[in-house]
Order: structure tokens, then sequence, then C-alpha cells
């Protein structure tokens, strides 16, 4: 799974970089879904367009995963900024371009067997990096 991961670390720098700061970037296997994983993704990017930012999301995973790869996941999720599982998430670590693990826990009533935070941003934390810019650009 650790090549695997590094696949999908890839695909969230990527992602980052051609489209815009995410808040979350996280895999997740359920309990109910063995060996499955869910794509957890929350930007203002992808909110804004579900359907394309879905299309460029896959296009991302498929340049960088094998079609045998491709098979371990269940869905890619696109998390509304004020979802319950999103600020769980965001208060439950924080990491950005790295790797959290996180263990049988439960979110938002879902068990999960493991998970993997490749980026989690506390909230606030767009906003202090928008008004650090905005001070750097008056400077």
């Amino acid at each position: 799974m650790k090549e695997q991961i590094e696949k999908f670390q890839n695909i969230e720098k990527s992602l980052s970089e051609s489209k815009g700061k995410l808040e979350l970037f996280a895999l997740f296997l359920r309990e109910d879904s063995p060996d499955k994983w869910d794509l957890l993704i929350s930007a203002d990017w992808a909110r804004a367009n579900k359907k394309s930012s879905i299309q460029d999301i896959i296009e991302e995973v498929r340049k960088e995963l094998s079609e045998q790869e491709m098979l371990m996941l269940s869905r890619i999720i696109i998390l509304d900024k004020n979802d319950a599982a999103l600020k769980a998430l965001r208060q439950a670590a924080r990491v950005e371009h790295g790797l959290t693990e996180i263990s049988d826990s439960n979110f938002f009533g879902l068990n999960i067997k493991h998970a993997y935070l490749i980026t989690s941003q506390k909230e606030g934390h767009d906003k202090a990096n928008s008004a650090d810019a905005k001070s750097r650009a008056a400077d």
C-alpha cells in the first residue's frame, strides 16, 4: 500500500498546484467496504463544479494509478464546506502535502478501519493564508 499512497500524494500535489488549495485530501477504508477505498476531497474549486471536478480528479488518478490500482477506489467524494465530516477531520489532524494515518476510528457515524490524510487543514487556515498573501502583496 505504501507505493499506492505515494502515488496519491503525487495526485494531491498535482491537483493542488493545477487547481488550487485543498482543505482535505484523504483516503478512507470503511469497515463495511473491504479493500475499497473512498477518496475524500474538499476544496473551493472542487465544490464550484462537482461534476467537472470529479472528471479532473479521475484524470489525475488515471495518470498515476495502474488499472489494477484503480480497482481499489470505491468512490470519490467532494465534501461541502459545512459538512460535519469535514469539520471533524480538520480538527483531528493538520497536515499539508504529508501523511497522517488513523486506524480504527469512528467519523460521522462511519466505522473507519484505516485512513490516510494527505492534506487536512484546520478551519480558519485558509483565511490566515489569504490574509498573509494580501499582506505580502501590499508590501
